[in-house]
């Protein structure tokens, strides 16, 4: 199997990097708290990866929305899904300006540090938009990594502040019968920046997004856990995870 993904490059125009969003980057605003200076937010869609609710995220932790008795606090990426471009979902697309995410052809530290546990790399994409749903290269998405890389990239300590203080000793080796969920504010947050952005990318979110065991559809776990769209965030989070 080929994954025909490759590492970030600026493949772009000079001056802009497109991003390809699947969680929280649905949302326009929540877009623009990470990129105050995107541009030409859109709908597209990426072929050939699955998105996935497949490892823990150390800001779950951090805010304090993770629950790790009953291992609601997954997060979410996409991983390569084979040649079938059937697999896929609907996307967020947008611009963004190119100096503070990109030197010497590379993602920036800074880029780095908000997207700590993935590797970044440029996928082709369907815009929407074009004329034809013209296939497009070059944006740029969150994809599944490992704990190898994420410790020669960022090293033990940081790995151990950030995820073994909370009692996680892996991010990426969680295993299809682990019982890993998704984090329940985080999935709201998502749904619903989701359904905000009509009907076709609300029900991609729901049936095109699975839990670590690729299988179970979102919108079946939520038919078991309806809860979770009723039960608000904390205070200081409901604008962070309001949609």
């Amino acid at each position: 199997m080929t994954n025909n993904s490759r590492s970030f490059s600026s493949n772009n125009s000079e001056d802009f990097i497109t991003v390809l969003g699947l969680g929280s980057l649905l949302s326009e605003r929540s877009s623009r708290t990470t990129f105050p200076n995107l541009c030409n937010f859109r709908l597209g869609r990426v072929p050939n990866y699955r998105r996935v609710f497949g490892h823990p995220a150390s800001v779950f932790f951090q805010n304090d929305v993770a629950n790790s008795v009953t291992l609601e606090m997954s997060s979410l990426s996409a991983e390569y899904a084979g040649d079938d471009e059937a697999t896929g979902f609907i996307c967020s697309i947008f611009e963004v300006p190119n100096d503070m995410m990109m030197k010497d052809g590379i993602p920036s530290v800074a880029y780095l540090e908000r997207e700590e546990e993935f590797d970044i790399v440029s996928v082709p994409y369907l815009d929407f938009t074009a004329i034809g749903e013209k296939k497009r290269e070059g944006g740029i998405l969150c994809t599944r990594s490992s704990d190898e890389t994420f410790l020669e990239r960022w090293g033990k300590e940081r790995f151990e502040k950030h995820y073994k203080k909370y009692g996680i000793h892996t991010i990426w080796g969680w295993k299809p019968d682990s019982g890993l969920r998704p984090c329940a504010p985080y999935l709201r947050h998502c749904v619903l920046a989701a359904k905000a952005m009509g009907q076709e990318c609300y029900d991609s979110f729901l049936d095109e997004t699975f839990l670590v065991d690729r299988t179970t559809t979102i919108r079946s776990y939520l038919e078991s856990n309806p809860q979770i769209m009723i039960t608000e965030p904390p205070p200081g989070l409901r604008e962070r995870y309001g949609g």
